[in-house]
């Protein structure tokens, strides 16, 4: 009884095949011989952009490398990779965090905006975004690590001075080729 359902069973699939039906056939599969295809143009030129340290590189970058002033005494902490050929760069200060708004007020010559109250955030986009080549605006971020009572953001190298930074300021660099 049990071999007859089966033996109905295939019946069936294999009748309800339509005519001519293609049966699957395994991954990957040779390619019929394509006709020759015209030579590709030659690549354009590389643009010539400056070096970017790496997350794990203990070189801080420039003035020159990010576009944008760094605050004096600041001390690099780490870089990133925010995408799109694009890099965030951690620096620590001890400072507060409204000497660092006041400072990079003055150097920038704009206002700048307060994005959050607390903990406070005040960005500075110094670029014009370009979506399609970009993944975020340049410009200054400077966030406050005492709010709350926090002791602030604790410093990455052991035993260095000072233990804990008050203030972080985020670069994102204007690319090479972009106005400020």
């Amino acid at each position: 009884m049990r071999r007859a359902g089966w033996i109905v069973l295939l019946t069936l699939a294999l009748t309800s095949l339509p005519v001519g039906a293609q049966v699957p056939q395994p991954f990957p599969r040779p390619a019929s011989p394509a006709p020759p295809s015209p030579a590709p143009a030659a690549p354009a030129a590389p643009v010539a952009q400056p070096p970017a340290p790496n997350a794990g590189s203990d070189a801080a970058p420039t003035e020159a490398t990010l576009g944008l002033p760094v605050y004096p005494n600041a001390q690099f902490i780490a870089s990133y990779d925010a995408g799109r050929g694009q890099r965030y760069y951690l620096f620590g200060v001890d400072a507060s965090f409204a000497e660092l708004v006041a400072y990079y007020r003055t150097a920038l010559k704009m206002k700048g905006e307060l994005v959050f109250e607390a903990p406070a955030t005040h960005m500075f986009e110094v670029g014009r975004f370009r979506e399609e080549t970009m993944a975020f605006p340049p410009g200054v971020t400077i966030k406050d690590y005492t709010w709350g009572g926090l002791g602030g953001y604790l410093n990455p190298r052991r035993g260095a001075k000072p233990e804990r930074f008050p203030t972080i300021i985020q670069f994102v660099g204007v690319p090479p080729g972009s106005t400020r």
